[in-house]
């Protein structure tokens, strides 16, 4: 390799969403004998899979294969409300790591079809996020993802309204959401668009470093919505290679000149270090910035009260006071540390 030089997209990574779900359920491990159950992976990302794997926690795709009295956690995407309703029967302890964004659309979509819209949703087939959301008013809701699946949806002279997966790039949502205010020209939108604004920083400082890179590095898995579209925005702003990666394992040999990386909001801070290692730049890494990013989640409720009750038993045991014993700061701590915490246990 004789790579000149890093362009390093900032923000990239870890998205709050994701912070909040890697923490939880990194504290039911923590809390309970293994197994832990997941209904679908936490996040979409292998790497982060695997280290749960590790840990003893079982990743399902069916709430049933869960036998009863276990710890549950549903994924960060968002879970149909049949599922949540079935896993708190059987679960012993139940944690929804949804990302408020998520419940954000969930929420839309129940008020609009309480109210008689038929609700057009922008969405990927077969993504969890979409599948879930859908779940919510299967009855009034069509899902398209393409402009010729917009024309193909019937006649609808009632109220319409336009909703959208969180994690699609503005090119996947824009030429759609065109079609759909032409076809159904009162279509009602929310006043905050659902498209996670983490998801657009990533793009925005891909493109303001684009131009001037011979190749994009992408970190991230292929069931990743917003890694791909990621990959995608830089072959269409005209980078000529543009190569998606898991780890830095996969780095083609012989990449050279400029090369721009970032990650996709479900891969880890030590992927990015890996690669960055690997490209070895002569001349050094500069940090392409387009806005600081200090949105934080806060763990689930139950977590939280869960953290509390630990924390108060230690501090009884150890024989310290319960009013001065210091409170841990979730805020402080990152994913990728509890990450690294929990590779270090394997």
């Amino acid at each position: 390799m004789s790579v000149d030089r890093v362009l390093l997209a900032e923000p990239r990574g870890f998205c709050a969403g994701v912070e909040m779900a890697i923490k939880a359920l990194a504290w039911m491990v923590r809390a309970f004998e293994p197994p832990v159950y997941c209904y679908h992976e936490i996040v979409h990302n292998q790497i982060v899979v695997d280290a749960f794997r590790s840990q003893g926690v079982q990743f399902v795709d069916d709430i049933e294969e869960v036998p009863v009295g276990r710890p549950i956690m549903l994924s960060a995407h968002g879970s149909a409300p049949e599922v949540v309703a079935s896993a708190r029967k059987r679960g012993s302890f139940v944690v929804d790591s949804v990302c408020p964004l998520v419940t954000k659309v969930h929420h839309e979509v129940k008020v609009r079809a309480s109210k008689g819209y038929r609700i057009v949703y922008v969405g990927h087939e077969g993504h969890e996020e979409a599948v879930g959301t859908m779940a919510v008013a299967p009855d009034a809701i069509d899902r398209v993802e393409s402009i010729e699946e917009v024309d193909a949806l019937p006649h609808h002279d009632g109220a319409v309204a336009l909703l959208a997966q969180t994690t699609l790039s503005h090119r996947d949502w824009e030429g759609v959401a065109v079609r759909v205010k032409e076809r159904f020209p009162d279509v009602w939108t929310p006043g905050r668009s659902d498209l996670c604004f983490a998801t657009t920083n990533r793009q925005s400082s891909l493109l303001a470093m684009a131009a001037r890179c011979d190749v994009i590095v992408v970190i991230g898995s292929a069931n990743s919505s917003n890694t791909t579209a990621l990959a995608r925005l830089a072959v269409d702003a005209g980078c000529a290679n543009v190569v998606r990666i898991n780890t830095a394992d996969e780095l083609p040999a012989g990449l050279n000149g400029v090369v721009g990386v970032t990650a996709g909001a479900s891969a880890p801070e030590q992927l990015v270090r890996e690669v960055l290692e690997q490209l070895s730049p002569a001349n050094g890494i500069e940090l392409v910035r387009v806005t600081d990013e200090d949105e934080y989640f806060p763990p689930p409720r139950n977590i939280r009260e869960l953290q509390t009750a630990i924390e108060s038993a230690a501090t009884v045991l150890l024989g310290a006071g319960l009013l001065s014993h210091p409170k841990m700061d979730d805020r402080s701590l990152s994913a990728s540390t509890v990450l690294a915490a929990l590779n270090n246990d394997v």
